[in-house]
């Protein structure tokens, strides 16, 4: 026998009778407006291609690190779950992820491929190892259809517009074929690029010499030397602009920044560019980019988001198997107040610059976080990034910030996703959340009914429109 899966319409909403009702009548007002998704990780050859996903395995579970890090953490090797294994096979790999889907009771994963599957596929029984089978090839199948192809689903989800995230080295020719099809009305879709700039401003990053010989290439500046290089930054965050991009993202390991004189800048930059970088100098370095990317998009208009605090790929030797992204990016404790108060001197007064703060650190939301946001023009709040994306994420972020920084200092919510079909998903948990905060902000008189009703509207999609320039 199976075990029937059911989306509860009330899921997530207050157990209180009352608040429940006003969150009920919030939610149907937000539910369906539409996606504004201007922080992600999605594959622009999705796009760019509209080629059909080639499987349950290849659409759901490879491009998931949420799915896969609970599934390693249980002794599921990662090999064997088909990741960066193409000889494995996707439906063995997709009956290992069936038997062991218990592990995600409780979580938000569970929530969000419980929604896909409802709401996407029209399941109505439980994913187990009984039906494993039934799912993939129902799924598989599906994929073959044109309605089941990326911009379709595009479409049909309500995505207004939606981000990836690219590198300086780049070239952005996915992103140069969707603008061919907006262009001759073969898609309307809206589909923009970022800059992060991360491969050639972090020393310490993998390749960094290389990294810098593509960058002289791409732009046509010299990036060995000081002034070349700040050109060739230049002329790439230009270029990415004409392409569509409104931010720059920066995932630095801390919130460190710097602003050095040219000549401490030029003598860095001649020690970070030889042979042998010491730890102390490519932290100095990320500083002080902090502060020059803020004066650039002071300057050229590009939204700046600063997400610190990860410690990247924590487990060396499933780095050295797998390479980056594979849930291994740790979480850890981040300064703000002192660490921003170089880029914060210089332009954190500055009301045409936009920078979002992101953070992994919860402690820092009402101690640092909220009380800057809540005074610099420059500095929004981005609510939901990863670890933090979930229910009890999302409440902890509202309770601890809006006392400090209100609302309208943060930026909606932000999805962060590689995975393209839980992006609905994760929305629809966000609205439901603000809606039950906000109904227990109405329930207490603290707020009428119609304020949060605008501010349902404004969380769901018209702030990030604001903040990311959209």
């Amino acid at each position: 026998m199976t075990t029937p899966l059911i989306l509860h319409p009330d899921r997530l909403f207050p157990s209180d009778p009352g608040q429940r009702d006003i969150a009920r009548r919030l939610y149907g007002a937000v539910a369906d407006l539409p996606i504004i998704s201007p922080h992600g990780h999605t594959d622009p050859a999705w796009f760019a291609d509209n080629a059909p996903f080639g499987n349950a395995a290849e659409l759901l579970l490879h491009p998931d690190h949420y799915i896969f890090r609970m599934l390693y953490s249980q002794g599921v090797p990662l090999k064997a779950l088909g990741i960066g294994n193409p000889s494995a096979n996707p439906r063995e790999s997709w009956r290992l992820f069936a038997q062991h889907y218990h592990l995600f009771r409780g979580t938000p994963t569970r929530m969000w491929m419980d929604w896909v599957f409802a709401e996407v596929f029209g399941f109505d029984e439980q994913f187990d190892a009984a039906t494993s089978d039934h799912y993939y090839d129902r799924i598989t199948d599906a994929l073959g259809a044109d309605a089941f192809r990326p911009r379709a689903l595009f479409d049909r989800f309500g995505i207004e517009v939606i981000a990836t995230t690219e590198s300086p080295l780049d070239t952005l020719n996915h992103h140069a074929a969707i603008r061919t099809a907006n262009q001759s009305g073969e898609w309307s879709g809206r589909v923009i690029t970022a800059y992060r700039p991360d491969p050639v401003v972090d020393p310490e990053f993998e390749g960094f010499g290389d990294n810098l010989r593509r960058f002289s290439e791409l732009s046509g500046e010299d990036a060995f030397s000081y002034p070349g290089y700040l050109a060739a930054h230049r002329n790439r965050r230009a270029f990415f602009a004409e392409m569509g991009a409104t931010s720059t993202d920066h995932g630095h390991p801390t919130a460190a920044t710097a602003d050095l004189s040219d000549a401490e800048a030029e003598a860095l930059f001649a020690r970070v560019t030889g042979d042998h970088v010491s730890a102390a100098d490519a932290e100095l370095f990320r500083a002080h980019m902090l502060t020059v990317m803020a004066g650039m998009s002071l300057d050229d208009g590009l939204v700046m988001q600063i997400h610190p605090g990860s410690f990247r790929n924590h487990n060396p030797g499933l780095f050295v198997r797998h390479g980056r992204d594979k849930g291994a990016d740790i979480p850890m404790r981040t300064d703000y107040v002192h660490a921003l108060r170089p880029l914060l001197a210089r332009y954190g007064n500055e009301a045409g610059l936009t920078i979002i703060l992101f953070t992994l650190d919860e402690t820092s939301y009402a101690r640092e976080l909220a009380p800057l946001a809540g005074h610099y023009p420059a500095l929004r709040l981005g609510p939901a990034w990863w670890f933090h994306d979930s229910p009890e994420g999302m409440r902890r972020f509202r309770a601890q910030v809006t006392e400090t920084a209100g609302f309208y200092n943060t930026v909606g919510f932000n999805d962060d996703t590689r995975a393209f079909l839980s992006i609905p998903a994760r929305h629809d948990v966000a609205r439901r959340i603000d809606c039950g905060f906000l109904a227990g902000l109405v329930a207490e008189h603290r707020m009428e009914e119609w304020e949060a009703a605008e501010l349902a509207a404004d969380l769901a999609c018209n702030l990030a429109r604001k903040a990311y320039r959209l």
